[in-house]
């Protein structure tokens, strides 16, 4: 049995951490499908930027929709939206066989909006809205205004992906506006199942500290916070107040793996897929890793429920100075600026493209 498949039936989620024309186009998607186990995927700024920067694929729908009158954000969401529909259509076999569990894609918000609670909220119902599709998430940051806008999204309905979660408190803040959300949905009389996934990002903690901790720490680090965050995801759905929700048929807001590609050279490539293999979770995923996980992956047993050995492993870290508190604060930051960046790029490309492409296609 292939890797990719043993963490299904482990009872892990496969998604891809990408998406572009191309392999839609291509049939590679479909494949991804087909032959690894593939039943969901994430997009965010850069991922679009990589994709519309870099490619011809997009210029003749950018000139069409500039000729329409389309411009910045309004053109690329309905660009985004286009793949994305083709692929929320890919997965929703998926989506309705699993009632609703599986079968995701997911669109962000623009990054702009992070400290903007209010302006978040009606990007959500408005991206939920225009994509008319059941299985498309609104990716949400875990930041202090983002938590106020999941709570609310989730009341009004719409799907989230909380994402730019980086430790146990980032985790908990995001779970806490989900169950309030649904929570407020029942004592309306309102349907609590709503799907939404919270996303912690693992690779970029080792990132971080690697050169200031010892060889010996190294790409420790987000396992053990990951490991951590597991062990709390798992004793907050055994609480008598999830089940309660849950008797009333709301849905768990899963735990999601990102950032599983490792950054070390030196690190095997399926080092973090490996270690977050675990039961009601998802792992999303970049091709390599995918293809990676595919050909040589080792799958050896499922995460502890109890967080293993993670406590201990942090202490080492205390001990050489890493302050985790306030490098999660910093990572998270740190990843807000770069989807900002990101998506600014993006938006200097299509309005070089809308430029360049307008003559030449209403000649």
């Amino acid at each position: 049995m292939k890797p990719t498949r043993l963490l299904h039936e482990l009872g892990q989620s496969l998604w891809l951490d990408n998406i572009t024309r191309e392999m839609l186009d291509d049939g590679t998607l479909r494949r991804y499908i087909d032959e690894l186990s593939v039943t969901g995927l994430t997009s965010n700024p850069t991922i679009f930027d990589e994709a519309i920067g870099k490619t011809a694929a997009y210029d003749a729908g950018i000139a069409a929709k500039a000729r329409a009158g389309l411009a910045g954000e309004a053109l690329f969401t309905e660009l985004a939206l286009e793949d994305l529909r083709r692929a929320a259509d890919l997965f929703r076999p998926i989506f309705d066989a699993s009632r609703g569990e599986d079968g995701w894609v997911s669109m962000e918000v623009s990054p702009l909006l992070a400290d903007d609670a209010d302006a978040t909220i009606e990007a959500a119902k408005a991206i939920h809205a225009q994509a008319a599709r059941p299985n498309l998430l609104v990716k949400i940051p875990g930041t202090a205004a983002g938590v106020v806008a999941i709570e609310e999204a989730i009341y009004a309905g719409v799907p989230v992906n909380v994402t730019l979660l980086f430790s146990r408190e980032h985790y908990l803040a995001a779970a806490e506006a989900y169950l309030r959300g649904i929570e407020r949905r029942i004592a309306v009389g309102l349907d609590p199942r709503v799907g939404s996934v919270a996303s912690l990002f693992i690779s970029r903690w080792d990132r971080a500290v690697a050169d200031s901790v010892p060889v010996t720490l190294h790409n420790r680090l987000g396992i053990a916070v990951g490991r951590r965050v597991y062990r709390a995801y798992r004793e907050l759905y055994a609480t008598p107040r999830w089940a309660r929700l849950a008797a009333a048929g709301a849905r768990p807001q899963r735990l999601l793996w990102a950032s599983t590609g490792t950054k070390d050279p030196n690190a095997r490539p399926t080092l973090y897929v490996e270690a977050f293999a675990a039961p009601d979770t998802i792992d999303t995923m970049p091709e390599k890793t995918l293809h990676a996980l595919a050909e040589h992956g080792d799958i050896k047993g499922a995460m502890p429920i109890d967080g293993g050995d993670a406590e201990g492993v942090l202490s080492e870290f205390v001990g050489a100075g890493v302050d985790l508190d306030a490098l999660a604060s910093h990572l998270q930051r740190e990843g807000a600026e770069a989807f900002v960046k990101s998506w600014r790029q993006l938006m200097r490309h299509i309005a070089d493209k809308s430029a360049d492409l307008g003559p030449k296609h209403t000649a």
